[in-house]
């Protein structure tokens, strides 16, 4: 048998069944420890030493973990394929590496996956690596950070502003950068501008605007009309003037479609068009991620949301080439599809 390890209870039901009896899929409900919220869980005088805690719920998942791997030849770490997955598979064997007899001929192997589909999970079961060791550094590094920053500095917040409830490694500073810009704000000197705008109507009575861009023969920039006099005397110069279209210009546009959304601009949609805030996007794409019941079926309709990355499967983007062929026509298929790269060298993709 082999036992597999994933985060949620919903995806371990999915993946069990993809891979069939042979597997036995157990969720850790997420982390498994973490550090207690006492002094001295991280010690930086000791090169950073870190001292873990297990809670009550997490003890019974972590025996259930404990017992199946003991009756296993194979442990596959199945959690997520972000920092936070790395680290949840990186704890589990540490855990597990410290209960006597429970590893004895156990091979261990790490596979990740974007998208909880069939193809998905069966393509990574054949293509299993190491837990990257350098993201379990960059976990260990944040989080020693977010200790060591909000263990020191919330009683200082809780002192001066009582009923906050705690500062930490982001908040803090990007707090300091709203500060910083709420002063630019404040500091701003705000100048006076006008515009005139006309409606006027062509042979055939169309109604149609159009904006005041030269006067006198100058050209009118955003600051020329910088009092209400001024615009008065434009606003009499146009009323009293005659007007004629002297050219129609017309251009052909091409707009592309939009890159596939990253986690930042999924939660920005989501607000601008639905109202959601981040936590209401994020629950309901980890719901899409992990699956919904279609036809009696739990099938996984986004591929993992948490990422900066823009890049489509090629599996993906035939799949869509061929329903578009198929639904609307080949002239709808483009020669070539679209491809999209990160303008930023340290995207996590």
């Amino acid at each position: 048998m082999k036992t597999v390890i994933v985060e949620s209870p919903a995806k371990a039901k999915t993946i069990n069944k993809y891979l069939g009896k042979n597997y036995k899929v157990l969720a850790s409900f997420g982390h498994i420890r973490d550090l207690p919220s006492k002094d001295g869980s991280v010690d930086p005088e000791n090169d950073f030493a870190m001292t873990w805690a297990v809670d009550s719920d997490s003890k019974k998942r972590i025996k259930d973990i404990a017992d199946s791997t003991k009756v296993s030849d194979e442990l596959i770490l199945a959690t997520d394929p972000d920092r936070e997955g790395e680290a949840i598979s990186w704890h589990v064997l540490e855990v597990l590496n410290a209960k006597r007899g429970v590893m004895k001929d156990v091979t261990v192997k790490r596979v990740v996956f974007n998208e909880i589909t069939k193809t998905a999970i069966l393509k990574a079961m054949e293509e299993p690596r190491d837990v990257d060791q350098e993201m379990v550094e960059a976990y260990l590094t944040r989080r020693a950070l977010d200790y060591l920053v909000g263990f020191n500095l919330s009683p200082v917040l809780w002192r001066k502003l009582p009923g906050s409830k705690s500062a930490g490694r982001v908040q803090s500073v990007a707090l300091r950068l709203i500060c910083e810009r709420e002063l630019e704000i404040e500091k701003f000197n705000s100048e006076e501008y006008w515009s005139i705008e006309a409606k006027l109507k062509n042979s055939t009575s169309k109604t149609f605007m159009a904006k005041l861009t030269t006067l006198n023969g100058e050209k009118l920039e955003k600051f020329t009309l910088n009092n209400e006099t001024a615009a008065l005397a434009a606003k009499e110069a146009v009323e009293a003037a005659s007007f004629s279209i002297k050219s129609v210009v017309s251009k052909p546009t091409r707009r592309r479609p939009a890159a596939p959304f990253t986690t930042s601009t999924l939660q920005q949609e989501a607000s601008r068009k639905l109202g959601f805030n981040a936590q209401r996007t994020m629950r309901t794409a980890q719901k899409l991620y992990e699956g919904i019941d279609i036809k009696g079926e739990t099938t996984g309709l986004i591929t993992y949301m948490r990422t900066d990355g823009v890049n489509i499967a090629n599996e993906a983007i035939n799949n869509a080439r061929d329903v578009i062929g198929s639904k609307y026509g080949s002239n709808y298929v483009p020669a070539k599809p679209n491809f999209y790269k990160n303008k930023s060298k340290n995207a996590q993709e």
